[in-house]
Order: C-alpha cells, then structure tokens, then sequence
C-alpha cells in the first residue's frame, strides 16, 4: 500500500457524520469578482454546510483584501505573487476541514453546491470531485458564451470517473492533499493546468476522481478574442501536451481531448487543408464540400447544443470558431511532439 492510499484510509470518519469542509479562495486583484462570489460561499458557512472560507491574497493591488474581510471571510497573504497554486497549498497548510474545497475568485457557486459535493465523497476511495460551469454565464459576448458553453458541454458529458481535477470548483481530501505534495508551483507559476497535473497524480497513486454534473458554478469571467487563444494556446494546449507526451500514459479518452475529439480535430485539419488547396487551384470544390458535410455531420450534437442554447446565428459562429479551436490544439500537439520528440526537449 502506497502512501497516498495509506492518506485516504487514514482519512475517513464515520459514514454517519459529514465530512467538514474548508474553502479555498485564490484571489488577485479580484474585487470585481469576490464581492458577488463570496457572499454565497459565506451563506452555506452561517447555514453550517462548511466550517470556513478562506481567501488567499496573492499580492493584489486593489480592495480584495479589505472586500473579503469586510464581508466575513478569513483572509491571509501568499507573501507576494506565488499564482492560484501556490496561494492554495498555503491555504491548504491552516485549513481546518477534512475537505478542501477549492473555488476561483470569479466562480459563484449554487446553492445546493455543498451538498451536492458532499455526497460525492460518499465512497471512502474517492479522493476528490470536481463539478462544471453552468450554462448561462453572465457575460453576454460571443466569446464568452462560447467559452463557458464549451465547458459545461464537455463536462456534462464526461465520464463519472475522472481521470483529471478542475480547481476552479473542485474538492480534495485534506489528507490526500497533503500527502501528494498539492499543486506543482515550480512547473506551474501561472495559472495554467496545475489541477490537470494534479489530478493524475491523484488517480496514479490509485485514487479515485469523480465528475458531478449537479456540482455546478456561475463564471463571470469576461472572455475576448484575445485573451482566449492565449489562454487556450499558452496556459492549456501546450502545458497539456507535455503533461501528456511526458507522462507516457497516452491521450486519456474522456472531456475534450478524447478518442473522438481527436477524430473532429483531424476532420478539421483536413477541412482547412482542403479549403487552402481549393483556393490555391490544387482541387476543385467537391472534396471541401465533402469534408464540409463531415465536419457538420461529425459536430451535429454540440452544433445542436449551440442552437439550442443561443439560435442560429451563434450555432454558425460557434461551430465555426470551434473548428478553429480544433486546429490551434491540433498545432500545440504537433508543436510538443517536434518539441519533445525532434528537438529533444524536455
């Protein structure tokens, strides 16, 4: 028996009591967010669903101290900017629950999101459960829709055992916590994948992580074509890649980067591929058109979800820059496989 399994089983209490929960707030020039995702954090501690909210200053340069005070929660300082990982390892260090409940600064829990994910450590080898965005996040612009309606489509349809974590809301067993050394603040000083990475060490030492669809939060994040594709590209597609490549345990086949969202990555490419060469004179129009169908066919169940949750036009536009999405992931792994396997970098 590894050590980490040792954690969990150290780690229960009667099935009869439930298990105290600690929340965990990074926050960095965060007052726009905290003052709305606080408050309902604070309601389930007065209703005695958690025992406390802890927010951790990371060095902001606006009010988010003094609003998280004022409003109720305990507050302490990271010592400067250490990024969300190491803000939480430091929280997790004078956490007094038996759960860690990890929650972003721009996350507004639901109301029955506490027991929601209690339940979820019901079975004593669950080491952690994570939940999804909803699907009506505040922000009303295009990409912002289609960010966080990505996010609840995956997550929705995930497998219930997991085989990854999602911090934004997402609990751990303090001791499990512990033991596995938290978040990787040296690979990961931004925040990027640190709960991907955590996660499969979490299910490699024989943990078990588990999805709850009913574990859902509002995000007020503002998404703009800018800082998407950087975050999609810099913060996750690459990091991802390595974290695969180096691993050597293979792509695992669930959320959005299994067996068939690579098919739909390589329908895209192809599709790209095809458009360049119509226009270029290489072939004529009947093979885009093909792939045209394909791709529609291949994406008929989220083009539909598009449809169903913004009409038409969004389901067109959506769709397409979905496509989109497909091929920069696409191109961050084949820029990670040169990388690793050409260049021999590491």
């Amino acid at each position: 028996m590894n050590q980490m399994e040792s954690a969990v089983i150290s780690d229960e209490e009667s099935r009869s009591q439930p298990l105290t929960i600690s929340v965990i707030m990074p926050v960095y020039n965060g007052a726009e967010f905290i003052i709305t995702s606080l408050p309902p954090l604070l309601a389930m501690q007065q209703r005695g669903e958690i025992m406390e909210v802890i927010v951790v200053d990371d060095g902001s340069t606006d009010r988010s101290r003094q609003i998280a005070q004022d409003l109720g929660a305990i507050v302490i300082s990271s010592g400067g900017r250490m990024g969300p990982g190491g803000a939480r390892n430091q929280a997790a260090a004078v956490a007094q629950g038996e759960l860690l409940w990890f929650v972003d600064a721009d996350v507004v829990v639901h109301a029955d999101a506490a027991e929601c994910l209690s339940r979820g450590f019901a079975d004593q080898q669950v080491v952690a459960v994570f939940g999804s965005y909803d699907s009506n996040p505040p922000a009303k612009n295009f990409f912002s829709r289609y960010k966080n309606l990505v996010h609840h489509y995956y997550h929705q349809r995930a497998n219930y055992e997991a085989q990854t974590f999602w911090s934004g809301c997402g609990a751990i067993r303090r001791t499990t916590f512990l033991v596995s050394g938290g978040f990787d603040v040296e690979r990961y000083k931004y925040p990027s994948i640190e709960d991907i990475e955590l996660g499969h060490r979490l299910v490699n030492a024989g943990g078990r992580v588990r999805l709850l669809r009913a574990v859902q939060c509002t995000h007020l994040t503002v998404w703009r074509f800018g800082n998407l594709i950087h975050t999609e590209i810099f913060r996750r597609a690459i990091p991802w890649s390595r974290l695969i490549l180096s691993s050597g345990s293979g792509i695992p086949n669930d959320l959005n980067v299994g067996m068939s969202e690579q098919v739909r990555a390589f329908i895209a490419s192809a599709l790209a591929l095809s458009i360049v060469a119509l226009i270029s004179g290489i072939i004529g129009a009947s093979i885009p058109f093909l792939m045209l169908l394909l791709m529609l066919f291949a994406n008929r169940e989220i083009a539909l979800f598009f449809y169903r949750r913004g009409g038409l036009l969004f389901a067109f536009g959506a769709l397409l820059f979905h496509q989109v999405y497909y091929l920069y992931s696409a191109s961050a792994f084949a820029w990670v496989f040169f990388e690793q396997k050409v260049l021999g970098r590491r």
